[in-house]
Formats: C-alpha cells, structure tokens, sequence
C-alpha cells in the first residue's frame, strides 16, 4: 500500500539575480513516499499554477544522476540529507510526516543566483576551458587496449572521472572552494598516459582560473568530499597539489 505523507516546504523565491530574496512556505499534503524529491517540487508547482501564482524555477534535466543539474540544498544539505545521491534520487521516504522542509540554492559566491533555486554555475565550464583537456590530434579512433594501462590507473581515473560537475563540493565548503571539482578534473587525465603529460600545465592553469574566478582556497575540512554524491575522494586534491608544485617548481 502506497504511503502518503503531509510536509511543509519552506524555498527560498528570488525573482532575479540583483532582487531581494525571501523565504516562502507552502503546504504540501498526500505526497507519496515512492515520489523523488523533483517530482514533490513538480506537485508543489501544479499548485501554485492551479492557484495562478508564479511556479519556483529549480534546474533538472537527466534526472537520473548523472548530469548535475539538480543542485538544492536541503535542510542544511546539498542534495539533502542522504549520502552518494544527487537531489533528483532523493526520495520522500527520507522525510517525515508534518516536518518543514527547507530548500535553498547553492550557497557559494561563485555561484549566483538567476532565479529562485537556479544558480550561475558557468564558472566550472570555465575551469574546464583553462585546462580540463588534452592536447592532441584527432583523427581515427585507436583501438581501447592499444595503450596498456594498469587496473589500479584505470580505475583510480574512472572513480575521478565520475564527477558529474554539480558545485555540491563548493557550496558545501566553508571557504566555498572548488578544489575537489578542479582535482578530479585534474586526476582523470594525470593519472593517464594522454593526460599525464600536461598534468602540471593543467593542474596550475585550472587552479589559477578557481582562484579568478572567486572560489576560496582549500582547508581540508573535508565538507566536499562527505558531501560529494559520487564519494570523490579527498586523495584527488593531494594528487593536484602534488602536479602543481611540479609546474611550480619549473617557473
């Protein structure tokens, strides 16, 4: 038998990027417990519609996990209160009859807010256009075992490569730094004969552009990587640090 439960959301509602933003909370009831967290949100916006109010603007798109889109934070948490899911597989089993639910943003200076809980992410497409790439010449594709590389290697370099790019790590962090995001980046090709060759190039010029583009500076508290819904491990941003000081050490 399919159980229901009856919530308070309490969103932040933001009409645009320099308005003054406020808390506002609606009454949801009957929201199933099978229901993802998006499809309460989805609920919560056919009722504001049927009453001809404005719907909250929330960004989604594969919701399945893999794109990063869905970026909320939830009671104090982004993606909420569960651990290895992005907010679109949060389910409303975690929540409790009658309890409030708060929802924000992200809460990071990189990260400005364009409307209610949409935020600016483009600075992480600009970390990836300083460095996140290989220089080579495209051409035919070469055989998958053509370059032997050890399991360890492979699989040190896909567990980097699973970040999905959706800021949980900055807006987590205290300092509000990305350090966890530009490290996988970094990882995923250092850790591969392509890549590895202008690991410490890229390691300095990504970590330069984190730093112009507003985000702080790394502490190791932590924040990221327990709150990280791919569990990207705190080892990637030593592996960085490491590539930099190499380039640093060249200069």
């Amino acid at each position: 038998m399919e159980k229901t439960i009856n919530i308070k959301v309490k969103v932040w509602r933001q009409a645009g990027p320099k308005a003054k933003g406020a808390f506002v909370t609606y009454d949801l009831k009957n929201i199933s417990t099978d229901s993802s967290f998006l499809e309460m949100l989805d609920v919560l916006n056919e009722q504001l519609v049927a009453n001809r109010q404005e719907p909250i603007a929330f960004d989604h798109d594969c919701r399945e996990g893999i794109c990063g889109m869905c970026s909320l934070y939830i009671n104090g948490h982004p993606h909420g209160p569960d651990s290895a899911v992005t907010t679109c597989q949060l389910h409303m089993r975690k929540f409790k009859d009658g309890e409030t639910i708060t929802v924000e943003p992200w809460r990071s200076h990189a990260f400005p807010v364009i409307k209610d809980l949409v935020v600016d992410r483009r600075a992480y497409d600009k970390i990836m256009q300083a460095g996140g790439y290989v220089s080579v010449n495209t051409g035919g594709v070469p055989d998958a075992n053509a370059i032997p590389i050890s399991k360890i290697a492979a699989d040190e370099a896909m567990d980097a490569a699973s970040c999905i790019g959706c800021g949980a790590c900055a807006a987590a962090c205290k300092n509000g730094s990305a350090m966890l995001f530009v490290a996988a980046k970094v990882s995923q090709l250092a850790l591969l004969p392509q890549g590895k060759v202008e690991a410490a190039r890229r390691a300095k010029a990504m970590l330069g552009k984190m730093d112009e583009l507003g985000f702080g500076n790394c502490t190791n508290t932590g924040a990221c990587a327990a709150q990280c819904p791919k569990n990207i491990s705190l080892s990637n941003i030593a592996r960085m640090n490491r590539e930099y000081l190499k380039m640093k050490m060249k200069d």
